[in-house]
């Protein structure tokens, strides 16, 4: 049993796992907060460091026989420490919605006001969202975009906080395409006394490269997932100055979990390791210049995009004049090769479960080795989609969407990922 493959073991999920490699492999993934892990990092993440519980923290473990988990978190520890230039890190946090609970934790009683981005302007669910344990738990408010740009107004947001006088305040968004002003934060937080966490789970790999501004100096936590733009496992971690480091860690163990997953701290430092080498700042700026040539080229189809282009992974698609929901946009672009998800517009007079936007996004593309000619063409693959993806009735255009999904799976196998991988 100890020793038979996945496909002898388990056949229907082998059968599962191979055609999700088939459909990476010829599909173009444009969900910006997906990406492809390295095969390095996957190896970490399946290995024998699985078999272990490791509850605590390095030499001071709840269990016996962790001498070699405690070197392996160090050293993931020590990578983020240098990648992010601060002074502590915590890397057992499963999730992003866990270091956001883990932050709260550490820094908020049971009541206290938050005052974070609405997840109607682009911010995420943990932020304060009145259904997720950040709107129960705590009083949560929210600030917005300004309706004249779609973009931060830090001026109202300070009389947002003035009014709210919240003890946290949280920058940072799920799909906001600008630059964040984390200078400016501070400046709104210690206005009203208040403590500051940066959610970077988005923008993780830009900050990491230098090619966005770094929150690191200016809060009093950084959250983050440790996959999208940073390229690594489905994880999490968490940045402090040491006068929290003691508090924060208490919060995640035993605040809010128990058992870290060590096989997937181990792919982190992995990935840590990767973020170090020479490459990945041009592997930043390159997914910057594909993001912006994606949403000139969608531009010049007639789009029309939430604050007019992007500055970072990502850009956000206003379909109102196309009469066409985000659903159904999503789908669409789906059946012919290309992997978008619906989304919420400021003020979308749409419901989540239809939207008015769509959202698009270049990391995932960018591993590929995909650079501005492509994003030219994807963006007029999207345009066809959208303009002409449906017949006359309202049924989808079949015989368009096989055609640009073939044309898509000749462009993926121009720029191959994990070749001869085995999956058995």
């Amino acid at each position: 049993m100890m020793n038979r493959t996945l496909a002898q073991a388990d056949h229907e999920i082998a059968r599962i796992l191979a055609d999700e490699l088939e459909r990476q492999k010829y599909t173009l993934m444009l969900i910006p907060s997906e990406n492809y892990a390295s095969r390095a990092v996957m190896a970490a993440a399946g290995s024998v460091f699985t078999n272990k519980y490791a509850e605590g923290y390095p030499r001071k473990r709840f269990y016996n026989g962790c001498a070699e988990y405690d070197k392996l978190e160090q050293l993931a520890i020590d990578r983020a420490k240098d990648i992010f230039r601060c002074d502590h890190a915590n890397v057992q946090v499963h999730t992003g919605s866990q270091a956001n609970m883990a932050a709260y934790y550490c820094l908020l009683d049971k009541g206290d006001r938050i005052l974070g981005m609405s997840v109607a302007h682009g911010g995420h669910l943990t932020h304060g969202f009145d259904r997720n344990f950040s709107g129960l738990f705590y009083e949560s408010h929210a600030y917005g975009l300004s309706p004249e740009t779609d973009r931060l107004d830090y001026d109202q947001i300070m009389d947002v906080a003035k009014a709210v006088q919240p003890k946290v305040i949280v920058a940072g968004a799920s799909a906001y395409p600008r630059i964040i002003d984390f200078q400016r934060f501070r400046e709104i937080a210690d206005a009203v006394g208040a403590y500051l966490i940066a959610d970077i789970a988005h923008i993780v790999g830009l900050v990491a490269a230098g090619s966005h501004p770094d929150p690191v100096p200016y809060c009093d936590l950084v959250t983050s997932t440790t996959h999208k733009t940073l390229r690594g496992p489905r994880g999490a971690l968490i940045l402090c100055p040491q006068k929290w480091a003691d508090k924060l860690d208490r919060a995640v163990f035993p605040g809010v979990q128990a058992g870290p997953l060590m096989q997937i701290i181990a792919a982190k430092a992995v990935a840590f390791k990767e973020a170090q080498e020479f490459g990945f700042r041009e592997y930043q700026r390159q997914i910057i210049r594909n993001a912006q040539f994606l949403a000139q080229s969608l531009l010049d189809e007639g789009f029309t995009l939430v604050t007019g282009g992007t500055d970072n992974h990502l850009m956000l698609v206003d379909l109102r004049t196309k009469g066409i929901s985000g659903r159904d946009a999503a789908n669409l672009c789906e059946a012919a090769g290309m992997v978008a998800n619906k989304n919420l517009i400021p003020g979308d007079p749409a419901n989540p479960s239809e939207t008015s936007g769509i959202r698009f996004g270049t990391p995932a593309l960018t591993t590929r080795g995909m650079k501005e000619a492509e994003m030219v063409q994807i963006g007029k693959w999207i345009a066809r989609v959208i303009h002409d993806g449906r017949d006359a009735s309202g049924n989808p255009n079949e015989v368009l969407l096989a055609e640009i999904a073939a044309q898509v799976r000749e462009l993926c196998e121009a720029f191959p990922i994990y070749e001869d991988l085995d999956i058995r």
